[in-house]
């Protein structure tokens, strides 16, 4: 069948990919939407019609990465497909592109956003059930995607994801992180002690990335970090997604899935998979770092990297039983561009914004605000943040560092040799992540002050 595309809503995607839409359904498309959200992952609403006249309701995701194959559309079809006609909601597959990295679905009704979820028995009602979903994943036979998957050792299985996420890390090419190598080395000493059970860990779950209509679930989405594993892992990614999207009162969310899985958590294996969790987020940026998209979500990617940063210490302290206390904050000097920032974010917030009609552009507009509060700030700061930092640094390796980079590669190489103790490391990394917070507070709203909530 011929592909047709209306003018201006399909700008961007290749010819090729829309024939290939249209081949996959034996139909024509109609028109092209690109959606906001999604990162690095296009998400485009697609409307096409069949040979007799249908109307079809699609969901493409595309990503138009080069080189990268560690988390690829094609991996996340696997999964998608395993759990066809499984008590867990996902999205029918019409077909996934032989050679590029696409996924056309078909498009499941509802919305995404939890806080957009209005009434508190609503409201628990849908966080209920999606914990009953988590559960009902966690006993689909793994088998579906592996043979004999059931029987792996888990600790085998917990070694093997770190050793992946620390090759991708070590292959980034970015300065090395202080903080990823901090929890590189206490994941992989801390493994909990346990064979079993090995499930299907859907990674990255919770609020926000489910799908809700009329009171209930309607589909589970976002399969990229999906692997086998433990189903604490998946519990431990609930409660940080939760700290972003609340998702009602934790504790009672895990005694739902307690109930619903006939399983006894431990709340120390969730402590755990919490700082795997945040690790895994914290490599992602590294790698965002060594390869930076200037089109991409540039400002919302500062604000949850900032965010992000400060709770994987906060998790890693958790774990570990260290206390932390917070420095006293940075006095900031007034820059000589202030006047040109406030008016670029006051045009942003009052003209460009309001007139947009096109929600992918007041996603972004709302992104370059952020960026110009963040690069407002960090000017601001700046000659106290190094000050500070150096002076850190200095306590933590002996000798004050000529400045900070030099002195941030010599606490990494410190870390890695395992040189510096947790108890002398982490209260300097949780200063300088509390600093970094405090530069991007005017971005981040009321994620600024967000904090796990407690497991019991």
């Amino acid at each position: 069948m011929s592909a047709t595309r209306r003018e201006g809503t399909a700008t961007g995607l290749d010819r090729a990919l829309v024939d290939w839409m249209a081949d996959a359904v034996r139909g024509r498309i109609v028109s092209c939407d690109r959606r906001p959200g999604g990162g690095r992952r296009e998400a485009w609403f697609v409307d096409a019609e069949a040979a007799d006249g249908t109307r079809l309701e699609l969901f493409l995701r595309y990503d138009r990465g080069e080189g990268d194959e560690s988390f690829t559309l094609h991996d996340e079809a696997r999964f998608f497909r395993a759990l066809q006609d499984t008590p867990v909601p996902v999205p029918r597959i019409h077909a996934v592109h032989p050679v590029e990295q696409a996924i056309l679905a078909e498009r499941v009704p509802g919305r995404a956003w939890f806080s957009e979820l209005r009434g508190e028995e609503r409201r628990v009602r849908v966080a209920r059930e999606f914990m009953g979903i988590l559960a009902a994943l966690h006993a689909v036979d793994p088998g579906r995607l592996a043979p004999g998957a059931a029987d792996a050792d888990l600790r085998d299985l917990v070694h093997a994801e770190i050793d992946r996420w620390e090759a991708l890390y070590r292959a980034s090419g970015s300065p090395a992180d202080p903080l990823v190598e901090l929890g590189l080395g206490w994941v992989r000493a801390n493994v909990p002690d346990a064979s079993g059970p090995v499930v299907i860990v859907q990674g990255d779950t919770g609020p926000g990335n489910f799908l809700y209509e009329d009171g209930r679930v309607t589909a589970v989405l976002d399969w990229e970090l999906a692997h086998l594993g433990d189903p604490h892992d998946d519990l431990a990614w609930v409660t940080l997604r939760a700290v972003q999207e609340p998702f009602t009162h934790i504790p009672d969310r895990l005694a739902d899935y307690a109930a619903a899985s006939g399983r006894t958590l431990d709340p120390d294996r969730i402590r755990y998979y919490r700082v795997l969790a945040g690790l895994r987020i914290l490599i992602l940026a590294h790698r965002g770092a060594g390869r930076p998209d200037p089109l991409g979500e540039v400002g919302n990617g500062l604000v949850f990297t900032t965010l992000h940063r400060r709770l994987f210490v906060e998790a890693l302290a958790d774990a570990t039983g260290t206390a932390l206390e917070s420095p006293a904050p940075l006095e900031p000097s007034p820059g000589a561009d202030d006047r040109l920032f406030d008016a670029a974010i006051a045009q942003i917030r009052e003209i460009i914004v309001p007139r947009s009609e096109d929600p992918f552009v007041v996603l972004r507009g709302k992104g370059l605000a952020r960026i110009l509060k963040y690069l407002r700030e960090s000017g601001r700061l700046a000659d106290a943040k190094r000050a500070r930092e150096l002076d850190d640094l200095g306590t933590v390796l002996g000798s004050r560092p000529a400045d900070v980079a030099a002195g941030q590669a010599g606490l990494s190489a410190a870390l890695r040799a395992g040189a510096v103790p947790m108890a002398a490391a982490l209260p300097v990394l949780h200063r300088w992540v509390v600093r970094e917070t405090q530069v991007c507070l005017p971005a981040m709203g009321r994620l600024a002050d967000s904090h796990y909530d407690p497991l019991a």
